[in-house]
């Protein structure tokens, strides 16, 4: 069996990122570690795959950081979250001199093929991701690669070798659903992404624990969860509102769903706050547009893409750290879309 870069990394004492970036005879890597690991190769015959040769004419791309977003055709690019966190970035990657690129893809196989190009041709090998996702194929070609990178949101794969920048979001869903309880809320509902989306897989965690410790019964009729912005009424949302037991609360995970909620609601005669409140997350410039304007909770968008940036290039200047986690605190922005139940 053929000797991997992990392996190799393990007997030299060094990150796996460290071995890639001794292969590419990287100048941020010392020359007295670059030996270590060598030595480390030539003991175990380890042989460096193509990714991990150095491009020719060679190229510096130790400046140059790649900012992946979630695979879509449309919906990532509406959402202000994304932005908010990329200001975030450039900002603190201006202040240090370092560049950073953005890599789309419109589905999993299309983003994997650009980020291996850029990897192979030397352009790039550091990259933050602006997503954290169950199985996600993009952490496990850039793991298994050994090439640097920083995840915003929870590890799911390998997370105690990941760099990761979080909010706590069980304890926001738990604070969130808590919040409309104390209004003197039982029927509350939970709107969220798919639950392969770690943030929402935890927020969907925090309401059911606040229901739990409330002695609330948990309904499954009550947890909807949808791949993207429902667009007409043909959908889950709509026969909840409509049902004669529909929740008098609901907790939604992203301010974008939340105005797609408030727009079912106007289409079926319900009022928000009087019929339904409703709660939602990011307090994007969105929650201060509608009509009534948002309760959401501001999880920092911005000082989350600073963070990532930060961990970034700290661990591109200093190879050897130890994989570090970062939780950015969230707080709550009350608005006019909650108030008690009639």
């Amino acid at each position: 069996m053929a000797v991997t870069l992990k392996e190799v990394a393990a007997l030299a004492g060094v990150s796996p990122s460290t071995v890639s970036r001794t292969c590419k005879d990287n100048p941020s890597i010392s020359e007295e570690t670059k030996e270590r690991v060598r030595r480390a190769m030539a003991q175990l015959g380890y042989e460096p795959g193509f990714s991990s040769q150095p491009s020719s004419p060679p190229i510096s791309n130790t400046r140059t950081i790649g900012v992946i977003l979630p695979p879509s055709q449309k919906e990532t690019y509406e959402n202000s979250f994304y932005l908010e966190t990329i200001r975030g970035i450039s900002q603190f990657c201006s202040h240090r001199q370092y560049i950073n690129t953005i890599i789309t893809g419109q589905d999993e196989e299309e983003l994997l093929r650009v980020i291996q190009t850029l990897t192979r041709s030397g352009q790039l090998d550091s990259y933050i991701i602006l997503y954290s996702r169950q199985k996600d194929p993009v952490i496990e070609y850039l793991y298994n690669e050994g090439l640097l990178y920083v995840l915003i949101g929870k590890a799911y794969q390998y997370a105690n070798q990941t760099i990761y920048i979080d909010n706590d979001n069980l304890l926001a869903g738990q604070e969130a659903t808590e919040y409309l309880i104390r209004l003197g809320h039982k029927k509350i509902s939970y709107l969220g992404s798919d639950s392969s989306l770690m943030f929402s897989a935890d927020r969907k965690a925090g309401y059911q624990m606040a229901l739990a410790l409330h002695q609330l019964p948990l309904r499954p009729e009550y947890c909807l969860e949808v791949p993207s912005v429902p667009r007409d009424n043909s959908n889950a949302i709509y026969d909840l509102l409509k049902s004669p037991d529909r929740p008098t609360a609901m907790v939604v995970s992203d301010d974008i769903l939340a105005v797609a909620l408030e727009r079912v609601c106007l289409e079926t005669g319900l009022s928000i706050p009087g019929d339904l409140s409703i709660i939602s997350f990011n307090n994007s410039l969105l929650a201060r547009l509608t009509s009534p304007q948002l309760t959401s909770i501001d999880v920092n968008s911005c000082q989350l893409g600073i963070e990532a940036a930060s961990q970034i290039i700290n661990h591109i200047e200093n190879p050897n750290l130890m994989a570090t986690k970062i939780i950015v605190p969230h707080h709550l922005v009350e608005r006019d879309s909650c108030r008690p139940p009639a």
